[in-house]
């Protein structure tokens, strides 16, 4: 599966460890930033391109990284087409897979060990969308506002 993933400073070490963890489980990881550390970028650039890249290639999906992970979830959901979501177990990844089609998962690299995280967004890359009715007609009724 082709995965956009980017964090800023604070993520940057567990987006490193993701990318290596997720490349070794055979994922086509596409790496939007940060390149290097830097305590003073910021992250919603990182997070645009991200989000842009999921949209721009159905079926792929994305990962934002930052220390809580709110920053970065409202940057990417500012990009029309974008679902993220903040997950915070694997049941918030799997819920936000299954009754929302996220495309896109948020972490907060200060809130979770490495392997929290990669538990979480293996749960989230794991999960597909249910289908049922209730929760497309929801997911259309902001896609519909989004467009406005």
């Amino acid at each position: 599966m082709r995965i956009h993933i980017a964090a800023d400073h604070a993520g940057f070490e567990l987006k490193s460890a993701l990318v290596d963890r997720l490349t070794a489980d055979g994922h086509d990881v596409i790496d939007h930033g940060a390149e290097h550390y830097d305590a003073q970028d910021d992250y919603p650039a990182f997070c645009l391109s991200a989000g842009e890249a999921v949209v721009a290639e159905p079926g792929s999906l994305g990962i934002v990284l930052g220390g809580s992970g709110n920053g970065e979830q409202i940057a990417a959901n500012k990009v029309r087409g974008v679902r993220a979501a903040l997950a915070w177990n694997e049941t918030t990844a799997r819920l936000a897979r299954q009754h929302n089609d996220a495309n896109v998962v948020a972490l907060g690299a200060r809130q979770h060990s490495e392997e929290e995280a990669v538990t979480i967004v293996q749960a989230f890359l794991a999960e597909s969308f249910s289908g049922d009715p209730r929760h497309q007609r929801r997911i259309d009724q902001v896609a519909a506002y989004e467009s406005r």
